[in-house]
């Protein structure tokens, strides 16, 4: 599915901040078949897949010594995203700056400590592939808390939370969003997904990013070959086959295969 509009308060865009962005970017260019416009002044890149913009790579910043996935999500009013966010309990762990064209761009933290970003502008910059292979499908928060983040994300950004049918995950779902208008087990307003995790599972609270692949277990492969590691191999799950992925930095990325 292409996509160019997002409503505001919907998960837009995703970028992987990075020690050394110009090493991620080849690394990122040779595992999707990205292409990567000239780098800006900071050296952030924009990635593309046929033309099409479909990630970020940035500097990471000094409290980050490893790579990271972000996710970010379009807002009409960056600055009321801030107090939103702080009053709800999160935090803010960089911005509000200026990127590029008057588009200005935060990073929060919710109250569990999982990390997302919001950005504003007339003409924001936004994933303009998704839900195909080598683009991104979608975002999961992981949480001890479903509780917790369920009143944090409807105050700061509207979500709603819904089980889906038949699974442990849950549904953000916001009133508007056409986010999954081509996945027919989906409602057209899911935005991203949920599961509770409990604190004693080690797993820490994230938002995980998800990209698609076409073949789960070849792309496990081309990972190690490319100097990358593989945190989880290739699983069966009803209707996909996940990975989990970490790039030579230490960027961890999960990856489905749609089994139909």
């Amino acid at each position: 599915m292409t996509s160019t509009s997002f409503a505001a308060g919907s998960p837009c865009w995703i970028e992987t901040l990075q020690p050394d962005p110009e090493a991620a970017a080849s690394f990122y260019g040779e595992l999707f078949g990205w292409t990567f416009d000239e780098a800006g002044a900071d050296g952030s890149r924009l990635a593309r897949l046929d033309g099409r913009r479909v990630a970020g790579v940035a500097q990471a910043p000094p409290m980050l010594d490893r790579g990271a996935w972000v996710m970010y999500v379009l807002v009409a009013d960056l600055d009321g995203t801030v107090d939103a966010v702080q009053e709800a309990g999160g935090t803010v762990l960089a911005g509000p700056r200026e990127v590029r064209d008057g588009e200005r761009t935060a990073l929060f933290t919710d109250p569990a400590g999982a990390a997302f970003g919001a950005r504003e502008g007339s003409a924001p910059t936004v994933s303009e592939a998704v839900d195909v292979p080598n683009a991104w499908q979608m975002s999961a928060l992981h949480t001890p808390d479903i509780g917790v983040a369920q009143t944090f994300y409807a105050t700061v950004f509207g979500w709603h939370l819904d089980l889906m049918p038949g699974a442990a995950l849950r549904l953000w779902r916001l009133g508007g969003s056409t986010r999954k208008a081509a996945d027919p087990n989906l409602p057209d307003d899911v935005v991203a997904v949920a599961s509770e995790t409990p604190a004693a599972s080690g797993v820490p609270t994230h938002w995980a990013i998800n990209m698609q692949v076409s073949d789960a277990d070849d792309f496990a492969d081309r990972v190690v070959e490319l100097g990358g590691s593989i945190l989880m191999p290739p699983t069966d799950a009803p209707g996909f086959r996940n990975a989990l992925i970490a790039d030579p930095s230490g960027g961890v990325l999960a990856v489905s295969q749609i089994v139909r």
